[in-house]
Formats: structure tokens, C-alpha cells, sequence
């Protein structure tokens, strides 16, 4: 089953054509939506938006409810927040974010610009939740839960921690004019060079990756699949929305920088700050902030 394991996890543990990781614990992103709030809202709960626009549309169309509830949220204060699903809409449109080294960053494109402004409409309309733009990450995924908000994407671990009567369902991430992505976060699994226990390691990695696993605990769990021959099993097809994340792996990517952690993570590397510019102020920076992340990620 080597061909259907988690491809993005094993690109980005490849060095020189030899790969030195599988699969291990997989996180993507999928945008999640409350399917009551939709049908206050007059949308179909069985529609979620395709395209960047149809998120905007139905966003705003939850958003119009007033009261407490917002139309989507989003961590504003957070790179890795930014990057988990931000990018994937950019994929969907077809671009890169990197070139294929890590080292320049493609974050200036067309089809990036297009993601902001689609944000930075949602800032400036106060369609967002109050507290984004201070949103560092840790309270992030709290908001969703609360049965307030219309749209979002979200980490796909948090659907067996949603309460059991909110009405929700999943989506894939689209980019402006359609496509799905995510991004493949997670765990990938090696054995270090100097390991005296590669035997023992080696079966624990095949065990891992087995049907019995990879079933009865990684999906009993609600967990995502390392392996797309097993998107649909026997607990996943007893909820759609398992068998819709499972299936989502395959089109998904896991990007790979040197810099990455420096970049994208820190709160105070060159991402953040492009994210924040082109959000929360009027865009203008982008080319520029753009050229701040390829220079971190070449030094």
C-alpha cells in the first residue's frame, strides 16, 4: 500500500531521491459550518461554498443575521494559523507558495492577492468575529464551537471535539474561482541513523501503518488516515463528513522550507507581518512583505 500513503508527508521527508519518514498523525484543514445557521440564513445546509466567492457570499449572508453571530473568523495574529488556511485556497487556484527548494517565497501572486482581499473585505465589513486581528492561536478554534459563527476553516482534529448538538458540516478549502486543497500537517515518523533498535522500530512503523491501526484506532478515533485505500471504513462511513476530510489527503500539500519555523511560525518573522499588511491595513505591502519571506527563507 506503499502508493497510497500520505504523499506530502513523504515529499517533504525526501532528501536526495531516499525517503525517510511515513506517515504518522495527520491535521489538515477544512472549513467547518453551522448548518443551523445556514438555514436561518435562508442557504442551503447541504451547500457549502465551492469557490472563495460563494464563501464570501454565505459568510456574509449569515453575518446579516445580526445579533451575536458572525458570518467566519480567523486567526489574525497567528502565522501558523495564516498558513494552515490561507494557503490552501491559494493552491486550489492552481499557484505554488514556495518554489520547489524552500528558499523564495510566491506569496505576491495573483491568486494570493485575491485570498487577502477577500479577508481584508471580511475586516473592513466587520464580518469577522470580534477578536480576530488579536488572535494569536490559542483560543482560535473556541469560537466555532460556541454555535455563533456561519463559516471557518479549522483543523480537522477538532471535529470529535465539537459539541454533539451543533448541526455542522465540513468542506473542503476553495480557492478563488474553485479547487479544494488543504494543508497536510500533522507527524511524520523516521528512524534515526543511530538507532540500536531499528528492528523493533521497523515494526512498530509497519504496525502503525496496517489496516488494524490504521482503523481501529486512528478512524475509531476521528482521526484522519494515513492511507487513502482506507479513506472509507467502517466508522468513517457511519459520519460523511470523515470519508469527505479522509478523502481530502490526496489533494493536499505539505510545503517544506529550511526557514520555515523562523518565517512562518515566529511572531515576529515576515509572514505575520505580510498577513497583518494585507489584511488589516490597505494591501499596498504585499510585493514588498513578499520579498521580506524569500529573504528568511534563503538566509
Amino acid at each position: 500500500f506503499a502508493e497510497n500513503l500520505t504523499q506530502s508527508h513523504i515529499r517533504a521527508g525526501t532528501y536526495e531521491d531516499k525517503k525517510y519518514v511515513v506517515p504518522h498523525t495527520l491535521d489538515l484543514s477544512v472549513l467547518f459550518y453551522n448548518k443551523d445557521l445556514y438555514r436561518k440564513a435562508k442557504l442551503d445546509p447541504e451547500k457549502p461554498p465551492t469557490t472563495l466567492g460563494e464563501w464570501d457570499e454565505q459568510a456574509r449572508a449569515v453575518d446579516a443575521l445580526g445579533g451575536d453571530v458572525n458570518g467566519t473568523f480567523f486567526g489574525g495574529n497567528c502565522g501558523g494559523c495564516g498558513v494552515f488556511t490561507w494557503w490552501p485556497s491559494i493552491w486550489a487556484g492552481g499557484e505554488e507558495v514556495l518554489n520547489e527548494d524552500g528558499t523564495e517565497a510566491r506569496l505576491a501572486s495573483t491568486t494570493a492577492k485575491k485570498v487577502y482581499d477577500t479577508y481584508r473585505g471580511w475586516v473592513d465589513d466587520d464580518i469577522v468575529a470580534p477578536g480576530a486581528k488579536d488572535e494569536t492561536g490559542t483560543t482560535w478554534t473556541g469560537i466555532f464551537p460556541k454555535g455563533k459563527v456561519g463559516v471557518m476553516p479549522m483543523p480537522s482534529t477538532t471535529l470529535g471535539l465539537m459539541p454533539k448538538d451543533l448541526d455542522l458540516g465540513v468542506a473542503p478549502i476553495p480557492g478563488p474561482d474553485g479547487g479544494r486543497s488543504t494543508f497536510v500537517g500533522g507527524d511524520a515518523i523516521g528512524i534515526a541513523a543511530t538507532s540500536d533498535k531499528t528492528d523493533q522500530a521497523w515494526n512498530f512503523l509497519a504496525w502503525t501503518l496496517g489496516d488494524k491501526a490504521q482503523v481501529d484506532v486512528v478512524a475509531a478515533h476521528k482521526d484522519v488516515v494515513a492511507r487513502t485505500d482506507l479513506a472509507s471504513n467502517k466508522h468513517s462511513d457511519a459520519d460523511p463528513r470523515l470519508v469527505a476530510i479522509n478523502e481530502l489527503v490526496a489533494d493536499g500539500k505539505t510545503p517544506y522550507a529550511l526557514n520555515f519555523g523562523q518565517t512562518f511560525n515566529d511572531p515576529n518573522g515576515p509572514w505575520l507581518t505580510l498577513m497583518r499588511d494585507a489584511v488589516f491595513g490597505d494591501g499596498a505591502s504585499v510585493d514588498k512583505d513578499n520579498e521580506a519571506v524569500s529573504k528568511s527563507l534563503a538566509d
